[in-house]
């Protein structure tokens, strides 16, 4: 049988009011048992040291115990504690009680099966120094407890002490019967509480979990606009923010995709529509089959396979730290080599490219040789692609607490101070300087911040005061050590 949430609380929640309940009443009957036990041994040692006091009296007063033995009623009274009856006022002794016949036979089986515990007096016996009886029967001193008398540090007598029926028994008989009922009573009263408390508290605690399974089941559905309602700041309620960051996550994600297959398709149609364009020209014989129209046709699909690549690389690099193998690297060695690649292109678009200032010796950071050679290029290519002839790039770089900084900064034309923050949004172009056919799509700057940010690491811009944009990028020690943008 499958149990929900809520009903598995509030058996939890039962079942602990239960066992609080059973040792509760538990631990009060040992309490009350053994504080019982306690106060009836106090009070019968206290008899006894009570009744040795008056049986040395007597000793010290008559020098010996024979006046025991030929007034019974003596001894009656000295463990009994009565005063010394008026002289022709003996009180009787039953049975002819003498001093053989004591305890009572009669009195002391009849008392054991009796549903009280035995008088201490009925367990009292009387042995004088040699160990003789004076008031006492033999067949009962061996099960007996003695305790000696003595007189000025000489033992006169020893009193012996039956084992009677112990008072714990009766008195948990007493308790049994008399607050059985009651207990039983109150058990229930109280487990029928603990329910009635149990009850709506597990409704309250299963129902942000309610609100959350419902909120996952929308966002399952496809509707991201689902948010939870998290109150207070215990761990539900900080799962429920969590859930809603995972929506706003999903919403934001969902947004992305849709503008991102707009701009996709809205970049493809274009290049698409002028090659089929020329084709069709060339169909109806508008544009003659010659050199110069298949170099058109040429560079058209050049470019729309370049489209096509740099799409894809912004998807791999999309896969962030999971797509990456990070080993120690000298990003400055890689950074040198690149340069060297791109310094015939720069030369030929008549351009500078200087590396102004490196530091000294190996900078070794965890990272992805190939993706961050990648960033490197997708820089060179930018300024390469947008800086005016006879103008040059300034590369430099120096070593930080946390890792490596890289300044690259370029000559005219410049970006707007307002639009420098969105070059690194995919398919976006600065309109004066940036078209398909002389720029590139708007990816470039796209896949340099995937791959800095795979590795921890920051990418920003801004106006250069060479008259072109300057972009710094900042790179930790290791991937995990991510700086503030």
């Amino acid at each position: 049988m499958r149990l929900s949430i809520r009903a598995k609380l509030f058996l939890t929640l039962l079942l602990a009011c239960v066992l609080v309940l059973v040792g509760t009443q538990a631990f009060m009957h040992w309490s009350l048992e053994r504080g019982l036990v306690e106060l009836v041994d106090a009070r019968e040692q206290a008899r006894l040291e009570q009744v040795g006091e008056r049986l040395i009296d007597s000793y010290r007063e008559h020098g010996d115990w024979q006046v025991l033995r030929d007034e019974p009623w003596l001894w009656f009274n000295a463990i009994s504690g009565r005063g010394t009856a008026p002289a022709g006022r003996r009180p009787p002794m039953h049975g002819g009680l003498g001093s053989g016949a004591w305890p009572p036979p009669h009195a002391l089986e009849r008392l054991r099966h009796h549903d009280r515990p035995t008088p201490l007096e009925l367990r009292l016996m009387l042995l004088d120094a040699e160990g003789s009886i004076v008031y006492g029967r033999s067949e009962l001193l061996a099960e007996a407890r003695r305790q000696p008398l003595r007189l000025d540090g000489e033992i006169i007598g020893t009193l012996a002490i039956l084992p009677g029926r112990p008072v714990t028994e009766v008195a948990e008989l007493r308790f049994r019967a008399r607050q059985g009922d009651r207990l039983w009573l109150i058990a229930v009263a109280m487990l029928a509480l603990s329910a009635a408390l149990a009850y709506p508290l597990s409704r309250r605690l299963v129902r942000p979990v309610r609100e959350l399974q419902e909120t996952a089941r929308r966002l399952a559905a496809g509707d991201f606009a689902a948010r939870a309602e998290p109150r207070g700041d215990d761990e539900l309620a900080r799962l429920g923010r969590d859930v809603n960051a995972l929506a706003a996550a999903l919403e934001s994600n969902e947004q992305a995709r849709r503008r991102w297959v707009a701009d996709i398709s809205h970049e493809l149609r274009t290049p698409i529509a002028l090659l089929r364009a020329q084709l069709e020209a060339v169909q109806d014989g508008v544009r003659p089959i010659d050199a110069d129209t298949v170099d058109q046709l040429h560079a058209d699909a050049l470019r729309l396979g370049r489209l096509v690549d740099d799409l894809y690389e912004l998807t791999t690099t999309d896969l962030g730290a999971l797509g990456y193998r990070f080993e120690p690297t000298d990003p400055v060695a890689l950074l040198r080599a690149d340069c060297e690649a791109f310094a015939e292109r720069y030369e030929h678009a008549g351009l500078s490219l200087a590396l102004v200032a490196t530091p000294p010796g190996e900078t070794i950071l965890m990272a992805d040789a190939q993706r961050l050679s990648q960033l490197f290029r997708n820089l060179l290519a930018n300024s390469l692609q947008y800086t005016d002839p006879g103008g040059r790039l300034e590369i430099r770089i120096a070593r930080t607490a946390a890792g490596l900084t890289l300044d690259l900064q370029d000559t005219a034309p410049g970006v707007p101070e307002a639009q420098c923050a969105r070059l690194f949004e995919r398919l976006y172009r600065v309109e004066d300087s940036r078209n398909r056919h002389t720029g590139g799509a708007g990816l470039g700057l796209a896949i340099a911040d995937n791959v800095a940010r795979a590795h921890g690491g920051t990418i920003s811009a801004r106006p250069s005061p060479l008259g072109g944009l300057w972009i710094r990028l900042e790179l930790p020690s290791a991937p995990g050590q991510r700086s503030d943008r």
